[in-house]
């Protein structure tokens, strides 16, 4: 289960540090996707699956930036940037498999990430099979949740990039410069969604498939909704959602229809929002451009 949250989790918590900014993150499927595929282009090329890593996050910060530009810059609407971006990033992974591999749909496989054993803790009996004996974007994401969840509410960069979120104006006239908080959120959004796609790609298959994000980053988005902008809130609702995704691949084997299993994480997608989003209070400013006068 803590395998299968994990893209969704660093997903989320980059929508949630994108969100406290006031920028709807809808691009974080796209992210995750363009993540995906460069960490394997470059692994094939390298030979090294960490360059591929470092080449998926600063490839889906370099797009996040697209998201900051048209939404902070040209104030235009946020949430139809995201799906552009979404629709471009399916577009352009899918030709780009084509051309450079020669290949409909899937690349070759490439050298992937090896999990590492924590000596000793790793023989606890069943939390060290869970915990310490994972692989490596594994065990940074649970540093990069701790680290975000204090970041973000016990530093002063956390405050301004809530304050932003909540009150742009009020913090414009204290001199923040709530642009360059902004972009700085998006930016992190991005390579966590990057991160993502190359935990997905070079952790779990080792090589690119076509579409392969399959709505985690929507999901994430829901999962960033159940845990209330927090980053320790929306990893926990990744680890529900991992939950349903465990779930779907078990009952699988007592040969009930995909068509039936493969729904059951958006059917919680759906309860869950449905059921999280009359208590959860959003960012004032969210998805509200701000003019400065």
């Amino acid at each position: 289960m803590i395998r299968i949250a994990t893209p969704l989790a660093l997903a989320a918590i980059g929508g949630t540090i994108c969100e406290r900014s006031g920028i709807v993150n809808i691009a974080l499927e796209g992210l995750i996707l363009i993540g995906a595929f460069i960490s394997v282009v470059v692994s094939y090329f390298t030979g090294s699956a960490w360059l591929g890593v470092l080449g998926a996050v600063i490839i889906s910060a370099l797009f996040a930036l697209l998201l900051a530009y048209f939404s902070i810059n040209l104030r235009a609407n946020q949430v139809i940037v995201g799906t552009a971006i979404n629709i471009f990033a399916l577009g352009v992974t899918g030709f780009l498999t084509d051309f450079i591999f020669k290949e409909a749909g899937a690349t070759p496989g490439v050298a992937g990430l090896n999990p590492i054993k924590i000596p000793v803790l790793c023989d606890i009996p069943w939390i060290g099979e869970i915990f310490f004996q994972q692989k490596p974007i594994i065990y940074l994401t649970f540093l990069i949740i701790a680290l975000s969840q204090f970041i973000l509410f016990k530093t002063k960069i956390g405050l301004r990039i809530r304050a932003v979120g909540e009150h742009p104006r009020a913090a414009d006239t204290v001199g923040i410069n709530v642009s360059k908080i902004r972009y700085l959120a998006v930016i992190i959004s991005g390579a966590l969604g990057g991160l993502a796609g190359a935990q997905l790609a070079l952790e779990e298959i080792r090589r690119f498939v076509e579409y392969m994000s399959g709505g985690r980053g929507f999901i994430a988005l829901a999962a960033n909704v159940f845990g209330k902008w927090t980053p320790i809130g929306s990893w926990l609702g990744s680890l529900l959602f991992g939950f349903a995704q465990a779930l779907q691949l078990r009952i699988g084997v007592f040969k009930i229809p995909p068509e039936f299993t493969n729904m059951i994480p958006y059917i919680l997608t759906i309860i869950v929002l449905a059921g999280a989003m009359g208590r959860a209070t959003a960012p004032v400013s969210l998805g509200k451009p701000y003019i400065k006068d």
